[in-house]
């Protein structure tokens, strides 16, 4: 993978409290560099279930081909967006809520 499961979530806390910190979720994922950003789209994409966990390399290189608008603002128009990231992670072996937990404890 392109970036952390630390940084996923993180960006999956603040797409929790999306009412209450816009502004701290768009500083987040916009100071992400592009491969991170790319990455945390395919992983959104397998979450939702557009491609299958093995087409990881194939969502990474669409998501970053069609980068069109800030990614904040496209992983914002998904009412689902912690779910389908937690998804994602999960559906690539990786279990979210223990990074989770340890951001949620300053760990």
């Amino acid at each position: 993978m392109h970036i952390t499961s630390d940084k996923v979530a993180e960006v999956i806390i603040l797409a929790r409290e999306l009412d209450r910190g816009e502004a701290e979720f768009d500083g987040f994922v916009g100071r992400l560099n592009e491969e991170e950003q790319a990455a945390l789209v395919a992983i959104f994409w397998i979450g939702r279930g557009s491609f299958e966990p093995e087409e990881y390399a194939e969502a990474y290189k669409t998501a970053i081909s069609e980068a069109s608008a800030p990614t904040e603002d496209y992983l914002k128009g998904s009412p689902h967006l912690a779910d389908h990231l937690e998804s994602g992670l999960e559906a690539l072996g990786i279990d979210s809520s223990d990074a989770e937990d340890d951001l949620y404890r300053g760990g």
